[in-house]
């Protein structure tokens, strides 16, 4: 490992040569290729030279500890010498942990779509309160939110509602939470006061690049028609939603988002293009056997990965057996420590995997 490590320090000084070149500045697609990098190699070098720094603590710290007498200073030494050793493990754990194989969709935005699943008008409306918590969580880290396609229903709900969520490290966040989740609570409609059990899925697909994916626009066909449910005047008046199927896979999109018909044909066209490259992704995953046993990172949408108890007030993710009792403030966006305590388990998965080999 700090054979590696050695390595990447001198690339990352060669790195750092290269962007205080005025030439290499004056090219913009190379600047910005080579600050891309910098930036994700600058953790694992500053955890790296930490590192060596508590190292040398520890070595000048046992020389004068050898050399002391007086036993006030050699306490100090033996604490010095303690706290040093502790970084040490915890910087130890910090590089592998950086050092493990990059998710190559992990800077991309991501395509998020949410489906009622059983339970009729109760799991539309919770399907709509899950695309509302996601949708707050990514406000609150200041990424942008854009429903392009939703299908109300009578009280509210939503039996299908997809949207794009751009900001840097969205898909590294959030592919953790594809899967069905599940609610358990007292509906509007029941006046008995039974608990019932509705459940809704979470597709969560890095947006695709023109690059990712080829679409032959011969094999689209476009239907245009007039936009329903909220919205100005312009967006309910005229044939401005876009019906997009494509021929080969069946799938069909419609976005009625913007007053244009051409920037909804370009947005349904974003939304085609991640749902093929998905698509590829799993194809290839289903191949890989480790891959499907991994639980927290394949994504697998048959899986039931969370439960939401309203009259208990909690929240169990059964992946990782976590059980937190705030309901309200999750429903309303505050998810950082589901998603850190997931995160957290795929490393130590992904480490344990390592270390086996």
């Amino acid at each position: 490992m700090f054979d590696r490590l050695e390595d990447l320090l001198r690339h990352y000084e060669e790195l750092m040569l290269e962007l205080n070149d005025p030439f290499v500045a004056a090219d913009q697609d190379r600047y910005k290729r080579l600050m891309k990098e910098q930036a994700e190699l600058q953790p694992l070098v500053e955890a790296y030279l930490n590192y060596k720094k508590a190292g040398r603590t520890v070595q000048d710290a046992l020389e004068l500890l050898e050399e002391e007498k007086d036993e006030e200073m050699r306490d100090l030494y033996k604490a010095e010498i303690a706290e040093a050793r502790d970084q040490i493990a915890e910087l130890e754990q910090r590089m592998k942990i950086l050092l493990l194989p990059r998710d190559p969709n992990d800077e991309k935005n991501i395509v998020l779509e949410v489906r009622a699943g059983a339970g009729g008008e109760e799991a539309a409306l919770f399907a709509y309160e899950i695309y509302r918590m996601y949708r707050l969580y990514a406000e609150m880290q200041r990424w942008k939110v854009e429903t392009i396609e939703f299908n109300e229903t009578g009280l509210g709900g939503m039996s299908k509602i997809v949207g794009l969520i751009s900001g840097q490290g969205a898909y590294s966040k959030l592919k953790y939470e594809s899967g069905v989740h599940r609610v358990q609570r007292v509906p509007k409609t029941e006046s008995g006061g039974r608990i019932h059990t509705s459940t809704c899925t979470v597709a969560i697909m890095p947006e695709a690049e023109d690059v990712d994916v080829k679409i032959d626009l011969n094999d689209c066909k476009f239907d245009v028609f007039r936009a329903s449910g909220n919205g100005g005047q312009c967006v309910n008046t005229t044939d401005s939603a876009v019906r997009l199927t494509h021929l080969p896979t069946g799938i069909v999109i419609s976005c009625q988002d913007e007053k244009s018909q051409l920037k909804n044909k370009d947005k349904a066209l974003k939304v085609l293009r991640s749902r093929l490259y998905d698509l590829e992704c799993r194809k290839k995953m289903e191949s890989e056997a480790a891959e499907r046993r991994s639980q927290i990172g394949s994504g697998d949408r048959s899986e039931k990965i969370r439960t939401y108890n309203f009259p208990q007030g909690r929240v169990t993710d059964h992946r990782i057996n976590l059980n937190l009792y705030r309901i309200e403030s999750i429903m309303d966006g505050d998810i950082v420590e589901l998603i850190d305590s997931l995160i957290a388990a795929d490393q130590a998965e992904k480490l344990a995997k390592l270390q086996d080999n």
